[in-house]
């Protein structure tokens, strides 16, 4: 996968889906080169952020065991993920819309690309830079996933897509909302 395809993901239901769904890459291989090494970062950007400046984030977040934070995040992203998958496949099944489980896991691995990204902003010690980062990064998600269902269940039913969107955006806003309560209370 080019990242010329992943870049237009977001935008269009037919150039860059349309080409993931002649290559039809295996989930092994997409997991291996793309969900592990990017899910990874999140993890890092935590522990970096928490040795470095963790009183930016949190006042109270100094001496904590970001090794252990890190570990059990990187563990919930895992699970948010396979989740995720079963839910986009249920929800489009409730919708009307075919989607077949490889394609599911497929859209929930690269749902969260920009996201991973994002937490590069941690390098920069800034609450609103991030937040703001992290919105910017949560809409081109939303992106991929409305234009992911257009494309992969062959359908121009916006409110349909939009439908699947909002569940399963507001399903993964809640499992990232416990992992950053996870952070603070660790």
């Amino acid at each position: 996968m080019k990242l010329s395809t992943l870049s237009q993901l977001p935008f269009s239901a037919g150039q860059g889906w349309a080409e993931i769904e002649r290559i039809h890459p295996r989930l092994v291989k997409l997991f291996a080169f793309i969900v592990l090494p990017l899910s990874l970062l999140p993890p890092a950007m935590l522990i970096y952020a928490g040795s470095h400046y963790p009183e930016v984030f949190l006042p109270q977040a100094a001496g904590r065991d970001w090794g252990l934070i890190a570990g059990v995040f990187f563990l919930a992203e895992m699970a948010t993920l396979l989740v995720m998958g079963w839910l986009i496949r249920e929800v489009a099944h409730t919708n009307g819309l075919r989607i077949d489980s490889h394609d599911a896991y497929l859209l929930a691995a690269i749902a969260p690309i920009p996201l991973w990204l994002s937490s590069l902003g941690l390098l920069v010690p800034s609450l609103a830079f991030n937040v703001v980062l992290t919105l910017v990064a949560l809409g081109v998600s939303c992106g991929i996933i409305y234009r992911g269902i257009e494309g992969l269940c062959h359908t121009r039913e916006d409110v349909s897509a939009a439908g699947i969107v909002q569940i399963v955006t507001g399903a993964g806003l809640m499992a990232w909302a416990l992992l950053l309560m996870l952070v603070v209370m660790l």
